[in-house]
């Protein structure tokens, strides 16, 4: 089964490139068609720059090969896959750590797991996963009440002024999480400000300068980097030991030091979560809005989905289950935006893909930003249409992705509730209106990303 969550392309780069290093395998493609290496150094790492982007590269790779596909990174053998019926017959066995925990630790200079084997992995995933979980359950209400401000905000605005999506947006998921995450001294707004710029430095230089290695010719950006990373970590070791002495049990941070993990791993885990959370809940946020501002016909269905569950009532965490139609919604905003668009995982034990062999200790690519667009999987790939998960072939094949059920990652789950709670306070009192003449152009990075600001209007319901 599917395990995994949401990196970029410089992610996957520097995960193969660790991979290898930790785990060498043959040099031979084990007869897997795709393209050979045009560096003997580098392999297809040019071909890869000069598409822009991992994703578009493996768009162009499964074009020409099929579904399943390899290509190089330096001297060594990477497997792509592209359909899903390829990755249901992909077996592997690694459930004890996820993907991106593991991709975003070792980027960080973080020992991913416990250090210890897979019992102790899995107990640590399970910690994290259960602190999420409680950090809403006993947050709820604040959660609706920063989406509440929000609208509030939006619905004091004259009706032909633009809001800016990104950045208004991006800060609700930055006071959501931290507070979720870290606790009531981040409701302070200079606090939040302070914890945004280094969050800001490290996540966007975490996925820069590692493809073409100009972070180490940087001495002035490497220093900065580093910088924001020793301030960040220091803040989350110093939250964690006053949380500790206040005995406190209600935010994520909290749960953490219940559990059996030492200081250290509890600040890791909090710089994950945060790093991830926030980006994560932003970019759903942000996709479900612009999407939503292009079909009056969404928003109404959406509304009277809203009216008949929740009436005149807010919105509760018991209740979430019940708004089908708004899961469908950003069930399809994740495909349509291709929210996660590429995901890995190392091949533990020798598997088999149609007729081809993969090799124990082979990097294996997902390249979900193929799949959720292939027309022989989804009707009209690249319309935005909510609809499509009513039939329940659609709903398998985005729960086989990873995307819904038990496999999804935790982050995306928490950006799911605070996406659900922003959408039934706004729908229930405004109307989103699409700025005309705006082209939407989409930065595949950890997640797909608008390039530019994303301005919408807004319209108080009749």
């Amino acid at each position: 089964m599917l395990d995994f969550a949401i990196f970029a392309v410089t992610f996957v780069i520097i995960l193969v490139g660790a991979v290898l290093y930790l785990y060498p395998s043959s040099r031979t493609a084990s007869g897997i068609p795709g393209l050979n290496p045009t560096d003997e150094k580098d392999g297809n790492l040019q071909d890869i720059v000069s598409r822009g982007s991992l994703h578009e590269f493996l768009v162009s790779l499964h074009q020409e090969f099929g579904p399943v596909a390899s290509f190089w990174f330096g001297g060594r053998p990477v497997v792509s896959l592209g359909s899903v019926q390829q990755l249901r017959q992909h077996i592997n066995p690694n459930h004890t750590t996820d993907s991106f925990e593991t991709m975003l630790k070792s980027l960080l200079g973080y020992q991913s797991g416990t250090g210890g084997g897979a019992t102790e992995n899995i107990l640590r995933k399970k910690s994290y996963e259960n602190a999420i979980n409680n950090s809403l359950k006993n947050n709820f209400p604040l959660v609706l009440k920063m989406a509440e401000e929000l609208v509030g905000k939006w619905k004091s605005f004259p009706e032909d002024q633009h809001i800016p999506l990104c950045a208004h947006l991006l800060g609700l998921a930055m006071k959501t999480v931290t507070q979720l995450a870290l606790g009531e001294s981040f409701r302070d707004n200079a606090e939040v400000i302070s914890f945004r710029k280094n969050h800001d430095a490290i996540w966007s230089e975490i996925g820069r300068g590692y493809m073409d290695g100009s972070l180490e010719k940087s001495s002035t950006r490497k220093g900065h980097y580093e910088k924001a990373l020793s301030e960040m970590e220091s803040v989350l070791l110093s939250v964690a030991r006053e949380r500790k002495a206040q005995r406190k049990q209600t935010v994520f941070v909290d749960a953490l030091l219940q559990s059996s993990l030492t200081e250290r791993q509890i600040m890791e885990d909090c710089m994950v979560f945060t790093l991830a959370g926030c980006a994560i809940t932003a970019n759903l946020c942000i996709w479900a809005l612009h999407f939503l501002s292009t079909s009056e016909e969404v928003q109404e269905k959406l509304y009277k989905e809203m009216e008949e569950v929740l009436g005149s009532d807010p919105i509760s965490l018991d209740k979430i289950p019940q708004l089908r139609y708004c899961q469908e919604v950003l069930n399809e905003t994740v495909r349509t935006a291709k929210l996660t668009p590429v995901a890995a995982r190392l091949q533990e034990v020798e598997g088999k893909v149609d007729q081809h062999v993969i090799p124990k200790e082979t990097l294996v690519i997902y390249a979900l930003g193929v799949v959720l667009q292939d027309s022989e999987t989804w009707s009209t790939p690249y319309r935005f249409d909510p609809d499509r998960f009513e039939e329940e072939a659609a709903r398998k094949s985005f729960c086989l992705l990873g995307f819904s059920g038990n496999q999804t990652c935790p982050e995306l789950r928490f950006a799911y509730t605070v996406a659900t709670v922003l959408l039934s306070t706004l729908v229930r009192q405004l109307k989103v209106h699409q700025q005309k003449g705006q082209v939407m152009e989409v930065r595949s990075e950890l997640v797909s990303t608008p390039k530019d600001e994303t301005w919408v209007t807004v319209s108080r319901k009749s």
